[in-house]
């Protein structure tokens, strides 16, 4: 049974850390993936995508917001509260799910966004992602990107290929994040996870000193600044697996972004070296799964370009014609490659999404029918 909700009027400091776990296990009682706490209302779940109020909560009062927030800090090990603006971490939860936090400043009062973590590690077929990514995980030096806007799935989907990594190779990983995310535990693989703010003073000394600490599998959270742009692309030459993220559309997007961080002048040689290291290109996106098959449990469903780099690709990314990269893709199937269009189809095809939200992603909707019939025809004989 649902334990009841939770009662929100003013807690004590030292009651910080009783109340934040009761909110947490509401909100794994009603199955929410996330948790919305503001002054003045109560507690806000969003469960199977729809966000709603616990009407039978008393309503949060600043100084209970301010207590959770230093409560939170705390065991995140992120320091004081900051005077404006916003801090991230993560925490264990109740059964140790873990949950990532941000505290932000609204009309100068505390609010907390909290998102639940999965508790286990998922495979790529229980993502909703191509088999042929674990390829990726067999590789011994270069660089993977994935690329996606925020909520997209980008972390969930690395803690996979690292979880892959870590199951079936010997070696040292070290995981560079801001927070730590997914925890894990060494398996066949030594495993040193180190959070940005706690263990390393930013990304770019974690990752230079993590050359010093005989990695074979680094991963990057985030590539925040040109110097760690640098050092990643450096680190991928020198004998390195680094996979890392990356805020872009598409996978050409993502090259694109990354090249045109660097100044004009060094464009040309990055291409270059982009070329030489770069392994492959993950991109995705989350949809609404409103299809008659979709699982009520999985909301949402992901749909992913793959690009592989392979000798055709690396001579169109030197060549600064990154928008050959479709027809590559579209041409690539046998290499594991995959398009937007082509995973849309799919999901068509097997009642995931409807109609109307494949051609709303769709980049040739006409294209995209001619696939979905041929999928449909294929299953009938």
């Amino acid at each position: 049974m649902p334990e009841p909700p939770v009662e929100t009027d003013r807690i004590a400091e030292h009651a910080a850390r009783d109340f934040l776990a009761a909110l947490l296990r509401r909100g794994l009682d009603l199955g929410a993936s996330d948790i919305h706490l503001a002054p003045g209302l109560p507690p806000y779940y969003r469960v199977h995508g729809e966000l709603g109020p616990d009407r039978q909560a008393t309503l949060l009062e600043a100084g209970s917001l301010s207590a959770l927030a230093r409560e939170l800090l705390v065991q995140a090990r992120r320091g004081p509260l900051p005077e404006r603006g916003s801090i991230d971490g993560a925490i264990s939860g109740p059964g140790d799910v873990r949950f990532r936090f941000n505290v932000f400043l609204r009309r100068n009062e505390w609010a907390i966004a909290l998102r639940r973590l999965e508790h286990r590690f998922h495979s790529l077929a229980e993502l909703g992602l191509p088999l042929d990514l674990y390829h990726l995980c067999h590789l011994h030096d270069g660089l993977i990107l994935v690329a996606g806007p925020t909520g997209a799935g980008k972390s969930t989907t690395l803690a996979a290929l690292i979880d892959q990594i870590n199951q079936t190779r010997r070696g040292h990983i070290i995981t560079l994040e801001d927070p730590i995310e997914y925890l894990h535990p060494p398996q066949a693989c030594l495993v040193s996870q180190r959070q940005i703010g706690a263990d390393a003073e930013d990304f770019h000394d974690g990752l230079v000193s993590a050359l010093r600490q005989d990695p074979d599998v680094i991963l990057l959270g985030e590539i925040r600044d040109l110097p760690t742009m640098r050092a990643a692309l450096a680190a991928a030459e020198t004998g390195h697996l680094v996979l890392t993220t990356i805020h872009a559309a598409d996978t050409s997007g993502a090259i694109e972004r990354l090249v045109a961080s660097f100044p004009a002048d060094e464009q040309p040689g990055v291409r270059q070296q982009l070329a030489l290291v770069l392994r492959g290109v993950i991109a995705q996106q989350l949809l609404l799964a409103d299809g008659p098959s979709r699982n009520s449990r999985a909301p949402r469903v992901p749909v992913v370009e793959v690009l592989m780099v392979n000798h055709g690709v690396a001579h169109l990314i030197a060549s600064g014609k990154t928008t050959q990269l479709p027809t590559a893709i579209e041409t690539g199937a046998a290499e594991g490659m995959q398009s937007f269009d082509a995973h849309l189809a799919q999901l068509w095809a097997a009642e995931l999404i409807t109609e109307s939200t494949a051609l709303q992603r769709a980049r040739d909707p006409q294209s995209l029918r001619d696939r979905h019939r041929l999928l449909r025809t294929g299953a009938r004989r």
